[in-house]
Protein backbone atom coordinates (compact mmCIF):
# COMPACT_ATOMS: atom_id res chain seq x y z
CA UNK A 1 0.00 0.00 0.00
CA UNK A 2 1.20 3.70 -0.71
CA UNK A 3 2.16 5.85 2.14
CA UNK A 4 -0.58 7.37 3.20
CA UNK A 5 -0.40 11.08 4.61
CA UNK A 6 0.31 11.62 8.43
CA UNK A 7 -3.01 12.50 10.00
CA UNK A 8 -5.10 12.19 12.59
CA UNK A 9 -8.57 13.84 13.03
CA UNK A 10 -11.16 13.42 15.15
CA UNK A 11 -14.76 14.65 15.31
CA UNK A 12 -16.42 15.59 18.11
CA UNK A 13 -19.95 17.06 19.39
CA UNK A 14 -18.80 19.93 21.63
CA UNK A 15 -16.26 22.01 23.14
CA UNK A 16 -14.28 19.93 25.75
CA UNK A 17 -15.16 16.73 24.58
CA UNK A 18 -11.46 16.13 22.29
CA UNK A 19 -9.88 17.03 25.79
CA UNK A 20 -11.72 14.42 27.62
CA UNK A 21 -12.28 12.23 24.88
CA UNK A 22 -9.02 12.05 22.50
CA UNK A 23 -6.65 14.59 24.23
CA UNK A 24 -3.84 11.36 24.74
CA UNK A 25 -4.45 10.77 20.77
CA UNK A 26 -3.74 13.98 19.59
CA UNK A 27 -0.64 14.47 22.17
CA UNK A 28 1.13 11.68 21.30
CA UNK A 29 0.35 11.66 17.66
CA UNK A 30 2.10 15.05 17.45
CA UNK A 31 5.07 13.94 19.28
CA UNK A 32 5.09 11.21 16.18
CA UNK A 33 4.79 13.90 13.94
CA UNK A 34 1.54 13.18 13.05
CA UNK A 35 -0.60 16.14 11.69
CA UNK A 36 -3.95 16.69 14.76
CA UNK A 37 -7.20 18.53 13.58
CA UNK A 38 -10.14 18.16 15.99
CA UNK A 39 -13.50 19.11 14.01
CA UNK A 40 -16.41 20.19 16.45
CA UNK A 41 -19.98 19.92 15.62
CA UNK A 42 -21.77 22.13 17.80
CA UNK A 43 -20.74 25.93 19.41
CA UNK A 44 -21.63 24.54 23.08
CA UNK A 45 -23.98 27.17 23.82
CA UNK A 46 -25.67 25.28 26.26
CA UNK A 47 -23.13 25.10 28.83
CA UNK A 48 -22.46 27.39 31.64
CA UNK A 49 -22.85 30.76 30.44
CA UNK A 50 -20.10 33.40 31.04
CA UNK A 51 -22.13 34.75 34.63
CA UNK A 52 -22.67 30.37 35.34
CA UNK A 53 -26.20 30.37 34.55
CA UNK A 54 -27.13 26.77 33.49
CA UNK A 55 -28.96 26.38 30.40
CA UNK A 56 -32.68 26.44 32.21
CA UNK A 57 -32.18 29.77 33.84
CA UNK A 58 -34.04 31.91 32.30
CA UNK A 59 -31.52 34.62 31.48
CA UNK A 60 -29.31 32.30 30.30
CA UNK A 61 -26.88 33.63 27.27
CA UNK A 62 -26.77 31.40 24.84
CA UNK A 63 -24.86 33.65 22.45
CA UNK A 64 -22.24 34.87 25.00
CA UNK A 65 -22.30 31.17 25.92
CA UNK A 66 -20.71 30.22 22.42
CA UNK A 67 -18.32 33.08 22.22
CA UNK A 68 -16.70 31.91 25.58
CA UNK A 69 -16.24 28.16 24.27
CA UNK A 70 -15.08 28.84 20.78
CA UNK A 71 -12.04 30.80 23.23
CA UNK A 72 -11.57 28.02 25.34
CA UNK A 73 -11.80 25.32 22.39
CA UNK A 74 -8.69 27.41 20.91
CA UNK A 75 -6.64 27.10 24.33
CA UNK A 76 -7.57 23.50 24.55
CA UNK A 77 -6.49 23.10 21.42
CA UNK A 78 -2.82 24.50 21.98
CA UNK A 79 -2.26 22.82 25.14
CA UNK A 80 -3.30 19.47 23.52
CA UNK A 81 -1.12 20.03 20.33
CA UNK A 82 -3.81 20.31 17.52
CA UNK A 83 -2.60 21.49 14.72
CA UNK A 84 -6.24 22.70 13.64
CA UNK A 85 -9.82 22.88 15.42
CA UNK A 86 -12.70 24.00 13.17
CA UNK A 87 -15.69 24.19 14.73
CA UNK A 88 -19.32 24.02 12.38
CA UNK A 89 -20.93 26.15 14.41
CA UNK A 90 -24.46 24.28 15.14
CA UNK A 91 -26.51 25.03 18.24
CA UNK A 92 -26.07 22.60 21.19
CA UNK A 93 -29.45 19.97 21.50
CA UNK A 94 -28.95 19.53 25.41
CA UNK A 95 -28.79 16.24 26.82
CA UNK A 96 -31.74 13.51 25.75
CA UNK A 97 -35.26 14.93 26.42
CA UNK A 98 -34.25 18.35 27.02
CA UNK A 99 -36.68 20.35 25.60
CA UNK A 100 -33.98 22.31 23.38
CA UNK A 101 -33.68 19.09 21.14
CA UNK A 102 -37.39 20.41 19.72
CA UNK A 103 -35.55 23.37 18.45
CA UNK A 104 -35.57 24.00 14.92
CA UNK A 105 -31.89 24.91 15.49
CA UNK A 106 -30.05 22.67 17.20
CA UNK A 107 -27.93 20.01 15.75
CA UNK A 108 -30.19 17.26 16.08
CA UNK A 109 -32.34 18.34 13.76
CA UNK A 110 -30.17 19.54 10.82
CA UNK A 111 -30.08 17.95 7.39
CA UNK A 112 -27.51 14.83 7.84
CA UNK A 113 -26.47 14.99 4.20
CA UNK A 114 -25.52 18.93 4.77
CA UNK A 115 -23.64 18.36 7.85
CA UNK A 116 -21.34 15.32 6.64
CA UNK A 117 -20.92 17.22 3.46
CA UNK A 118 -19.29 19.79 5.37
CA UNK A 119 -17.11 17.08 7.42
CA UNK A 120 -16.13 15.66 4.06
CA UNK A 121 -15.31 18.69 3.12
CA UNK A 122 -12.42 19.17 5.80
CA UNK A 123 -11.78 15.44 4.98
CA UNK A 124 -10.54 16.33 1.79
CA UNK A 125 -8.96 19.61 2.61
CA UNK A 126 -6.47 17.48 5.10
CA UNK A 127 -6.79 13.82 3.89
CA UNK A 128 -6.36 12.18 6.97
CA UNK A 129 -5.80 8.08 7.49
CA UNK A 130 -7.73 7.77 10.29
CA UNK A 131 -10.82 9.48 12.04
CA UNK A 132 -11.37 9.60 15.66
CA UNK A 133 -15.38 9.91 17.13
CA UNK A 134 -18.09 8.04 18.80
CA UNK A 135 -19.72 4.70 18.49
CA UNK A 136 -23.35 4.58 17.09
CA UNK A 137 -24.55 4.90 20.37
CA UNK A 138 -23.04 8.14 20.82
CA UNK A 139 -20.65 6.71 23.59
CA UNK A 140 -22.81 7.30 26.63
CA UNK A 141 -26.26 8.34 24.69
CA UNK A 142 -26.01 11.63 23.89
CA UNK A 143 -28.39 13.21 20.99
CA UNK A 144 -25.64 15.47 19.75
CA UNK A 145 -22.20 12.60 19.91
CA UNK A 146 -25.07 10.30 17.76
CA UNK A 147 -25.74 12.96 15.32
CA UNK A 148 -21.41 13.36 15.59
CA UNK A 149 -21.25 9.80 14.70
CA UNK A 150 -23.84 9.35 12.32
CA UNK A 151 -22.71 12.56 10.07
CA UNK A 152 -19.18 11.78 10.24
CA UNK A 153 -19.32 8.01 9.06
CA UNK A 154 -21.78 9.70 5.83
CA UNK A 155 -18.62 11.61 5.36
CA UNK A 156 -16.28 9.02 5.68
CA UNK A 157 -18.46 7.19 2.81
CA UNK A 158 -18.09 10.63 0.51
CA UNK A 159 -14.17 10.46 0.36
CA UNK A 160 -11.54 8.18 -0.52
CA UNK A 161 -8.38 9.31 1.87
CA UNK A 162 -10.07 7.78 5.35
CA UNK A 163 -8.84 4.09 6.07
CA UNK A 164 -10.05 3.29 9.69
CA UNK A 165 -12.46 4.87 12.11
CA UNK A 166 -11.78 3.99 15.22
CA UNK A 167 -14.60 4.72 18.31
CA UNK A 168 -13.75 6.07 21.70
CA UNK A 169 -14.39 3.87 24.35
CA UNK A 170 -13.74 2.22 27.44
CA UNK A 171 -13.54 -1.14 28.74
CA UNK A 172 -15.12 -2.88 31.70
CA UNK A 173 -11.24 -3.13 33.25
CA UNK A 174 -10.95 0.11 32.97
CA UNK A 175 -14.08 1.35 34.61
CA UNK A 176 -14.19 -0.57 37.50
CA UNK A 177 -10.57 0.09 38.02
CA UNK A 178 -11.70 4.20 37.57
CA UNK A 179 -14.65 3.63 39.67
CA UNK A 180 -12.69 1.80 42.41
CA UNK A 181 -10.08 4.35 42.65
CA UNK A 182 -12.25 7.44 43.21
CA UNK A 183 -14.30 5.93 46.06
CA UNK A 184 -11.25 4.98 47.82
CA UNK A 185 -10.31 8.76 47.48
CA UNK A 186 -13.56 9.94 47.73
CA UNK A 187 -13.12 11.66 44.69
CA UNK A 188 -15.84 12.42 42.04
CA UNK A 189 -16.08 11.05 38.35
CA UNK A 190 -18.41 11.62 35.83
CA UNK A 191 -22.02 9.85 36.11
CA UNK A 192 -21.43 8.12 32.53
CA UNK A 193 -18.75 5.85 33.45
CA UNK A 194 -20.92 4.11 35.98
CA UNK A 195 -23.80 2.39 33.24
CA UNK A 196 -26.05 4.27 31.50
CA UNK A 197 -25.23 3.42 27.35
CA UNK A 198 -21.66 3.26 27.53
CA UNK A 199 -19.86 0.70 25.84
CA UNK A 200 -18.09 -1.43 28.40
CA UNK A 201 -15.82 -3.20 26.12
CA UNK A 202 -13.97 -6.47 26.83
CA UNK A 203 -11.09 -5.95 24.66
CA UNK A 204 -9.96 -2.30 23.01
CA UNK A 205 -8.07 -2.88 19.63
CA UNK A 206 -6.15 0.12 20.38
CA UNK A 207 -5.16 1.42 23.86
CA UNK A 208 -2.79 4.60 24.36
CA UNK A 209 -0.71 5.00 27.36
CA UNK A 210 -0.29 8.16 27.88
CA UNK A 211 0.89 8.85 31.71
CA UNK A 212 3.86 10.83 30.41
CA UNK A 213 1.44 13.41 28.66
CA UNK A 214 -1.31 13.38 30.89
CA UNK A 215 -1.21 16.63 32.27
CA UNK A 216 -0.84 18.31 29.19
CA UNK A 217 -4.26 16.46 28.65
CA UNK A 218 -5.14 17.92 32.24
CA UNK A 219 -4.47 21.38 31.11
CA UNK A 220 -6.72 20.73 27.36
CA UNK A 221 -9.73 20.32 30.31
CA UNK A 222 -8.66 22.92 32.15
CA UNK A 223 -8.91 25.13 29.42
CA UNK A 224 -12.93 24.96 29.45
CA UNK A 225 -13.29 26.56 32.94
CA UNK A 226 -16.56 27.87 31.91
CA UNK A 227 -18.03 24.59 32.59
CA UNK A 228 -18.01 24.34 36.25
CA UNK A 229 -19.59 20.30 35.60
CA UNK A 230 -15.43 19.37 35.10
CA UNK A 231 -14.53 21.46 38.09
CA UNK A 232 -14.13 17.86 40.24
CA UNK A 233 -12.06 16.12 37.27
CA UNK A 234 -9.82 19.37 36.78
CA UNK A 235 -9.40 19.71 40.11
CA UNK A 236 -8.21 15.81 40.32
CA UNK A 237 -4.62 15.72 41.56
CA UNK A 238 -2.32 14.67 38.64
CA UNK A 239 -1.15 11.80 40.01
CA UNK A 240 -4.75 10.54 39.54
CA UNK A 241 -6.10 12.23 36.82
CA UNK A 242 -2.92 10.56 34.85
CA UNK A 243 -4.34 6.95 36.47
CA UNK A 244 -7.93 7.53 35.04
CA UNK A 245 -7.31 9.94 32.08
CA UNK A 246 -4.03 8.91 31.16
CA UNK A 247 -4.94 5.89 28.90
CA UNK A 248 -7.33 6.04 25.98
CA UNK A 249 -9.21 2.94 24.44
CA UNK A 250 -10.69 2.91 20.93
CA UNK A 251 -12.06 0.21 19.22
CA UNK A 252 -11.99 0.19 15.23
CA UNK A 253 -15.26 1.03 13.87
CA UNK A 254 -15.14 1.23 9.92
CA UNK A 255 -11.71 -0.29 8.06
CA UNK A 256 -11.71 0.06 4.32
CA UNK A 257 -9.04 -2.71 3.89
CA UNK A 258 -10.61 -5.71 6.21
CA UNK A 259 -7.48 -7.52 5.28
CA UNK A 260 -4.94 -4.95 6.80
CA UNK A 261 -3.01 -5.81 10.06
CA UNK A 262 -4.50 -4.28 13.02
CA UNK A 263 -1.94 -2.81 15.73
CA UNK A 264 -1.63 -1.26 19.03
CA UNK A 265 -1.50 1.80 17.00
CA UNK A 266 -4.10 3.87 14.67
CA UNK A 267 -1.83 3.42 11.65
CA UNK A 268 -0.91 -0.54 12.14
CA UNK A 269 -0.65 -1.82 8.78
CA UNK A 270 -1.31 1.69 6.60
CA UNK A 271 1.95 3.89 7.09
CA UNK A 272 4.20 4.82 9.52
CA UNK A 273 3.55 7.84 11.19
CA UNK A 274 5.99 10.72 10.64
CA UNK A 275 7.85 9.61 8.01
Amino acid sequence: MSELPPCLLAVHAHPDDEALFTGVAHLLGSRQGVRQVVVTCTNGSLGFDPLGRDPFADDHDRAGTAVRRATELEQAARALAVDRAVTLGYHDSGMDGWPQNDDPASFIRQDLEVVAARIAEVLREEQPAVVLTYGPDGFYGHPDHVATHQATMAAVAEVDCVERVYYVAWSAERVAFALALADELGSALPAWLGGGTIAHLEVADVVLDGTDVAEAKHRGLAAHHSQVDLADLVALDEDLFAKVFGVEEYVLGWSRDKTAPVGQDFFGGLVTPGK
